[in-house]
């Protein structure tokens, strides 16, 4: 073997390798290629082994599985001009692999800029109190304005999930303060309900006792009773003052002075 021959059989080696790697080209289950010939598109193939015209062909992988993306956290002003930061995440797939290397230069991160501004803009539509009680009405709303505008690109989103509504230290303040006064409201209202209730079976009581008699008498022995029972040595029995009317005119026409309260009036008693 001449010197020659020890650089021409590695040489050829390399090149045979070359042009065999750039030929054959095996894909997984879940990858499709996308042939161009001299730059223009042939087709998809794959999976499994796909056989390409060297210099002449190339391909581009596409992956088909459902990939999740990060949301960052973006600034929103609510419809109610509050200030807030929301994050998210976003999962999607490719299943259209010619659109999506031909309609968009590079569809991951387009998907991704897109997913922020709509985002931004659908949240920015609804007060902060939706944006709390209805997560998950929003990110439906998200998910389907994202899978219409991606529909071109071949991308299906699957899912978005809000995950965090950051509010700043001064918003918490204030929306702790506005739950303690609705507490405050709910407490006041169902005192006042529950005198209401009170006055109106007091009410309903009066009118029992009024029109049966007997039931004052009943409802005066019973009070005596919890008078005695908590040992007390004064007993007070009330009177109607129609009962001591009569009384009170005899005094009258008979000359005696009658004191404020109703009784007669003791002659003063000197004692020597």
């Amino acid at each position: 073997m001449g010197p020659l021959t020890l650089y021409i059989v590695p040489a050829t080696l390399v090149i045979a390798f070359i042009i065999l790697s750039a030929t054959v080209k095996i894909l997984r289950q879940y990858e499709r290629a996308v042939v161009f010939t001299l730059g223009r598109f042939q087709g998809v193939k794959g999976p499994g082994l796909v056989l390409l015209i060297p210099f002449f062909q190339e391909m581009v992988r596409v992956d088909l599985r459902i990939q999740v993306i990060e949301i960052p956290a973006q600034d929103v002003i609510s419809r109610d001009n509050v200030s807030i930061k929301v994050d998210a995440v976003l999962y999607f797939s490719v299943v259209n692999p010619e659109r999506a290397i031909i309609q968009v230069q590079h569809y991951l991160p387009a998907t991704n800029m897109l997913a922020q501004t709509t985002l931004r803009a659908v949240l920015g539509q609804h007060e902060l109190d939706e944006m709390l009680s209805d997560r998950k009405k929003l990110s439906v709303d998200v998910q389907s304005i994202l899978d219409a505008q991606t529909e071109t690109w071949g991308i299906k989103v699957s899912n978005v999930e809000i995950r965090t509504v950051e509010l700043t230290e001064n918003m918490v303040r204030a929306i702790a303060k506005q739950a303690e006064a609705e507490r405050d409201r709910r407490a006041k209202i169902i005192h006042a309900e529950a005198e209401f209730q009170a006055s109106q079976t007091l009410l309903n009581a009066a009118a029992v006792l009024s029109r049966i008699p007997a039931a004052m008498q009943l409802r005066y022995l019973q009070t005596l009773t919890e008078i005695g029972a908590e040992q007390n040595s004064t007993i007070i029995f009330p009177m109607p003052i129609d009962i001591i009317k009569p009384f009170l005119e005899i005094l009258e026409k008979t000359g005696r002075p009658v004191g404020a309260n109703g009784a007669a009036a003791m002659p003063a008693v000197t004692v020597t």
